[in-house]
């Protein structure tokens, strides 16, 4: 028992002399890479000086002047000189009063160009004017032609055609008993009655456009008293129901009591 309790701690000291050996070592490292790193740093900044650099300096480019762009001159048009003593017209149209020459289109907007004055000779030209001392329209000028022309008038385009209303989804109107227009009682089944059947058959039905029912189904009730409740609901009538003005498609149901006879 002493000899492992002297094993023991020779094998402690051991340890110990191996870990300050190894925590020595790494301290004289330590200290060694920070005395060249200090070093270093000395010896960059005394042979600063002596280093080639290069000083690179960014300058602007000089903007370049732009030719001033020549302005284009347009010829301005050259007034026509016209005798005084003529009016002159862009277009030559006759007046309202002139029944033998027919306009060329109808419009409801007034034309700019003044119509041609009676007994006037008449140029065409840039400009709307009349003359000073009106000279009046010799033969072979200014005669307006009397050949009628025909107007065809565009036909009307055809209205619009009318696009079918989608039918509209049915709507909800819930218990429909008090809606009805007519409500037949179903018969008592004599299989019911000898069996005593009772209570309520609710019947899932679905009314078309003019009030009809169009389909019916049960969906709760006694099997017995079904068939009935289902043969009555399809002879029920309702009034039409509308939706915006239009005639729509209503679901409901119909409830029938059935008493034990």
């Amino acid at each position: 028992m002493f000899d492992n309790l002297v094993e023991s701690s020779s094998h402690k000291d051991d340890i110990a002399r191996k870990g300050s050996f190894i925590g020595v070592t790494a301290l004289i490292y330590g200290v060694l890479l920070l005395t060249f790193f200090v070093a270093g740093i000395y010896w960059y900044d005394n042979h600063l000086d002596q280093m080639e650099l290069e000083l690179t300096t960014l300058v602007a480019p000089v903007p370049v002047p732009q030719a001033p762009k020549q302005e284009q001159k347009q010829e301005e048009a050259k007034p026509q000189k016209v005798d005084q003593n003529v009016d002159v017209r862009k277009e030559l149209i006759a007046d309202v009063a002139e029944s033998r020459l027919p306009p060329k289109e109808i419009s409801a907007k007034a034309s700019d160009v003044p119509p041609v004055r009676s007994n006037v000779t008449t140029v065409i030209g840039g400009s709307n004017s009349n003359a000073q001392a009106p000279m009046p329209a010799g033969p072979g000028s200014g005669a307006v032609t009397t050949t009628t022309a025909k107007v065809q008038i565009a036909d009307e385009p055809p209205p619009p055609a009318a696009t079918p209303t989608p039918p509209r989804a049915p709507i909800s109107g819930g218990v429909l008993n008090g809606k009805a227009i007519s409500l037949p009682k179903p018969a008592y089944p004599p299989i019911a009655r000898a069996a005593h059947a009772a209570g309520t058959v609710v019947v899932q039905v679905l009314i078309d456009e003019n009030g009809n029912v169009v389909s019916a189904h049960a969906v709760s009730g006694h099997p017995l008293l079904q068939g009935a409740a289902v043969g009555a609901a399809r002879q029920a009538k309702f009034s039409p129901t509308k939706l915006s003005g239009q005639p729509v498609k209503v679901t409901g149901v119909i409830q029938y009591n059935f008493v034990s006879q």
